[in-house]
């Protein structure tokens, strides 16, 4: 049995290489490769023993050979095969491991030429890859390191893997060029100016159980790319398998969390915050939270950027929520809450706050494609009234502002002293959103001094009067209408300071 070895990546290489002679395989290696596995004692054919012709250009041509291709694609079953290798003094190849040039690390290199990217495609490698995984039913095809030991263990068990297995390498080493293909595809007609084409690939986490509803299949797929706040990598500590709506709940609730730094937490019913709160440490906000709206968040979901303790542990107990999502969970925290057998919780990476990406939104027929809303440029010292926000207004604001960029839009978002007051999400009209959150906050009892958001511009100034009559001392907007004059003189005869942030957050 032999097997021919070309890697970049060296990982567990030599490891691998010595399990495959003590074995009783043969290995071919090239370059580089060769180089280390002599260095560390193991017995090497050269390629070029093989092929019979030297390495040339650059090493650019080494493997692209018959006695390379043919050893890797008879059929083993085919006569004709077996005899045109035999008239050609050619041997039989049973494996190929083999990694390809760095491609992709290389043209995320600051200042990268299109010299050194050219370079970096790999021929060779793709091609016995390929010649390998067609013929998987007699030879094995080892992309991945990570296969490396399961390849070893069925070798020393049968003399050989197993059918099964290779026809799972060669769906890998399918998969692996694609990719690598793919990527240089897009580079490349980037650089010719060709339009863009958008190549995407994402690795199934799990076959839900339905989508929105029962009648809808569904599935939950993870890009390649770790990030941080993502359910992809989220580690489930206690309760049922999460369902369709719950993972769109869990990452609105996410997508809150990581616009803080100081400790917060946030209810999220059908996508939208029902309480969401700062406080001194994350027992008080997410008391805050709690009491922001005690009726909407049963059933809904708790997020939060700090631990979960066993005081805030206790606290949740009581009440009824699908999952509760947290960096971590302290041991006596997990003792008081995993006694609920069907509550989620979830650990999720929070080591970054904020982390650029593209937004992916399917249509029919197409993909939208739009960066993640991270706007940095809003300006809170552009107050447009004579009135000036006093700084406690001026915190409100800026949380508020932080918490209506995630309202369905039509948004409009009333806070008091660091917590939701009233949210009103969706509507058809601002008047319609802004009446559904101020009432709230009335119901509250929260009438005096308190700051509304707007996640758009007031095309009229019957907002700002409606404000005004519920006790709105603070507005922070977009601005840009056309009438924003009109709400500027009504916020001014209502004594009301106004701060238009120039930047708007739809969120549709």
């Amino acid at each position: 049995m032999r097997a021919l070895v070309s890697v970049s990546d060296k990982t567990g290489l030599v490891d691998f290489a010595r399990g495959l002679e003590n074995a009783g395989w043969e290995i071919i290696a090239t370059g580089g490769t060769m180089k280390l596995l002599k260095e560390s004692g193991i017995k090497v054919i050269s390629i070029s023993d093989v092929t019979g012709f030297p390495e040339i250009c650059d090493g650019r041509v080494k493997t692209l050979h018959p006695k390379v291709h043919g050893g890797l694609l008879a059929r083993r079953d085919d006569e004709s095969h077996l005899k045109a290798l035999k008239e050609n003094e050619i041997e039989f190849i049973d494996m190929v491991c083999v990694n390809l040039y760095p491609f992709a690390a290389t043209i995320a290199k600051e200042n990268v030429t299109m010299e050194d990217a050219i370079e970096n495609i790999d021929i060779g490698g793709p091609s016995m890859l390929r010649s390998a995984a067609k013929n998987w039913k007699d030879v094995t095809v080892v992309c991945d390191p990570a296969d490396y030991e399961t390849v070893l263990s069925q070798i020393r068990e049968n003399g050989n893997t197993t059918r099964e297995t290779r026809l799972q390498l060669s769906a890998k080493a399918f998969t692996h060029t694609a990719l690598y293909d793919s990527c240089i595809a897009g580079y490349l007609r980037e650089k010719a100016g060709l339009t863009k084409k958008l190549f995407m690939s994402f690795d199934e986490v799990q076959s839900l159980r339905y989508g929105e509803n029962p009648h809808q299949q569904a599935g939950f797929y993870r890009s390649a790319e770790h990030v941080p706040f993502s359910l992809a990598d989220a580690v489930q500590l206690n309760g049922k398998e999460l369902s369709y709506n719950n993972i769109q709940d869990a990452n609105a609730a996410l997508n809150m969390v990581r616009e803080f730094t100081e400790p917060f937490c946030v209810a999220v019913k059908h996508m939208n915050p029902c309480g969401a709160a700062i406080g001194k440490d994350i027992m008080e906000a997410w008391t805050k939270a709690y009491e922001a709206d005690k009726v909407s968040i049963f059933g809904g979901i708790v997020a939060m950027n700090r631990a979960v303790t066993a005081e805030v542990a206790a606290s949740l107990k009581p009440i009824f929520l699908e999952i509760v999502i947290a960096p971590d969970f302290t041991k006596e925290a997990l003792d008081i809450l995993c006694t609920k057998k069907n509550i989620r919780l979830l650990t999720v990476d929070m080591s970054v706050p904020k982390c650029a990406g593209k937004q992916f939104v399917s249509v029919n027929g197409g993909v939208l494609v739009q960066d993640q809303d991270f706007a940095s440029g809003e300006d809170f010292g552009n107050c447009v009234t004579n009135l000036k926000p006093t700084a406690g207004q001026l915190t409100d604001m800026e949380f508020a502002w932080k918490i209506v960029k995630h309202v369905k839009s039509n948004a409009i978002v009333v806070v008091k002293d660091g917590r939701t007051a009233g949210v009103g999400a969706g509507q058809m009209n601002r008047v319609g959103s802004a009446e559904i959150a101020l009432k709230q906050a009335e119901a509250a009892g929260l009438k005096e001094d308190i700051v509304l958001a707007s996640d758009g511009f007031f095309p009229f100034d019957d907002s700002v009067e409606m404000a005004a009559k519920y006790g709105v001392k603070a507005i922070v907007q977009p601005g840009g209408s056309v009438r924003d004059e009109d709400s500027i003189k009504k916020a001014n005869e209502l004594g009301i300071s106004m701060i238009f942030t120039g930047v708007r957050h739809f969120k549709h």
